[in-house]
């Protein structure tokens, strides 16, 4: 934990370097190394004569994280970004920008400081034109303490804060926990009473009856967290998870392009899947954001809490937070068909009265997209069938199998050099899909998604295998992830010896 820092002069380093022969081959080989490092990663070139960025690629990184490491987001390319340094490309800082942009590759590039500070001055001026009043009253709100903590995370490219009693801060960076240790320890009540001037009335009355509850907050246009406030056998803690700056094309994310043939169905029933964490949010953004860009239609979300902000562009989006605006979600539902929709976002099919809404709303001719937890595409529509009582299952497989259009499940993986990035299972209903879950013969949707892949079909070990061959994944990480390892070891060309 403690470090000694000497300056010295250059004469006294060449005297060492001359007096012991191991000191100086050290350095050298040192500096050779770094150099190498470096050359790999840096694109060199002029800077002088570029453009400066259009806003939309400028605002990929949040501002107060440009400042700090003096990084600027240059380009981006499908699924891959430059990023140019003014000083030394440091690796954590790589897989900082990588948590921000999880799913998209990183090309550094090396830039002179005056052409950032040009760049710099170009986004204060776009922060100041598009500063909202409601933004400035969050800040107001939020308690001095905390909104130094939150600024100190967006600048550092921190992905969660958390807090708890009687202990100091801490925060997770480079993918690791670790003690802020400037700060002080926090009393029992302390995480409390620092989260409270943020909560609703709602969040409050919530939080008093469970001891638990979600929702997220702003930093001014900084950033957003997503916060849970529990109790716990030290008193209270919390945890802030910051959210993407910005919403990530689906092309940004690498999705399969059927996701945006989805995006484009006049109406039925599109899930996205996934453990907590696999980037569910993400996908039903960029689908979201595709539609805002490129159809006018309306748009209603109904989320738990309301993570990424869409403003209104083509078209007109409403976007209700449970709790908030809104009791629950199967109230919402029920509105939202008042509410001329022409896509409907359920935030979470958490219960049976929200999925039996989620069908009727997009039997009536609507788009609902919602999510669920579950691993892949097959056992998506045995989970919604079986939460139904038995002798409700064949009007339930009938009503699915009609309006069923498709089913993503997404599976989280580390990627080599640090990132995530997801392997998506993909099963696409055609008539003959929607056949086999009206008769209850869910298994036989394999083979439909074996031999359809030209509609954008793709078994959870297809996209596997494929990041495991273009070197996105460790061959043992793919296979930690996969649910049958002998068949996805053959189709990496590896042998499968099962654990004794």
């Amino acid at each position: 934990d403690q470090v000694l820092a000497i300056q010295f002069t250059k004469s006294t380093f060449e005297e060492l370097a001359h007096a012991h022969n191991s000191f100086a081959f050290a350095i050298s080989r040192l500096l050779a190394r770094r150099l190498s490092e470096v050359q790999k990663n840096f694109q060199l070139g002029k800077t002088k004569d570029i453009e400066i960025p259009p806003a939309e690629v400028l605002s990929m990184l949040p501002f107060p994280f440009l400042q700090r490491h003096r990084v600027l987001p240059l380009k981006t390319e499908g699924n891959s970004i430059t990023v140019g340094f003014v000083d030394d490309v440091n690796p954590n800082l790589v897989k900082r920008i990588k948590q921000f942009l999880p799913s998209m590759e990183v090309t550094a590039s090396s830039i002179d400081s005056s052409y950032f500070d040009k760049a710099l001055a170009s986004i204060s001026g776009l922060k100041e034109e598009k500063k909202e009043a409601s933004a400035a009253k969050v800040l107001q709100q939020l308690h001095p303490k905390l909104k130094g903590l939150l600024e100190r995370a967006v600048a550092e490219g921190v992905s969660d804060i958390h807090l708890s009693a009687g202990k100091k801060p801490r925060w997770r960076l480079d993918g690791q926990m670790s003690e802020i240790k400037d700060m002080a320890v926090l009393d029992e009540e302390e995480v409390y009473h620092l989260v409270k001037s943020q909560m609703r009335e709602e969040s409050q009355r919530t939080f008093e009856d469970t001891f638990d509850c979600d929702f997220a907050i702003g930093l001014g246009n900084s950033a957003r967290f997503r916060v849970n406030l529990f109790r716990d056998n030290n008193g209270f803690g919390g945890v802030f998870r910051q959210i993407p700056a910005k919403i990530l094309t689906a092309g940004q994310l690498g999705l399969p392009p059927v996701v945006l043939e989805f995006a484009n169905l006049p109406k039925g029933l599109v899930l996205v899947t996934g453990a907590t964490g696999s980037g569910k949010s993400t996908t039903l953004a960029a689908m979201i954001d595709y539609i805002n860009r490129s159809k006018a239609e309306h748009i209603i979300t109904l989320e738990d809490p309301i993570e990424f902000i869409h403003s209104s562009q083509k078209s007109l989006i409403n976007q209700r937070e449970i709790g908030s605006h809104t009791k629950g979600f199967s109230s919402a539902l029920r509105a939202a068909l008042r509410q001329d929709p022409d896509i409907v976002l359920v935030g979470e099919l958490r219960d049976l009265e929200t999925i039996e809404l989620a069908l009727e709303v997009a039997n009536t001719g609507h788009l609902v997209l919602g999510t669920l937890h579950t691993a892949t595409a097959m056992s998506t529509i045995d989970r919604i069938i079986n939460m139904f009582p038995a002798d409700q299952q064949n009007q339930v497989r009938a009503s699915l199998g009609d309006v069923l259009k498709g089913v993503i499940a997404q599976t989280l993986c580390r990627k080599k050099g640090g990132g995530r990035v997801a392997a998506i299972e993909v099963l696409v209903i055609n008539n003959a899909g929607a056949n086999m879950i009206r008769k209850g013969n869910t298994i036989q949707l394999s083979n439909l998604m074996q031999t359809g892949k030209g509609s954008g079909n793709c078994l959870l070990n297809d996209a596997l295998a494929s990041l495991v061959k273009k070197g996105v994944v460790d061959f043992e990480q793919a296979m930690s992830k996969s649910l049958d390892k002998k068949d996805l070891a053959k189709r990496c060309g590896r042998n499968y010896i099962p654990p004794s």
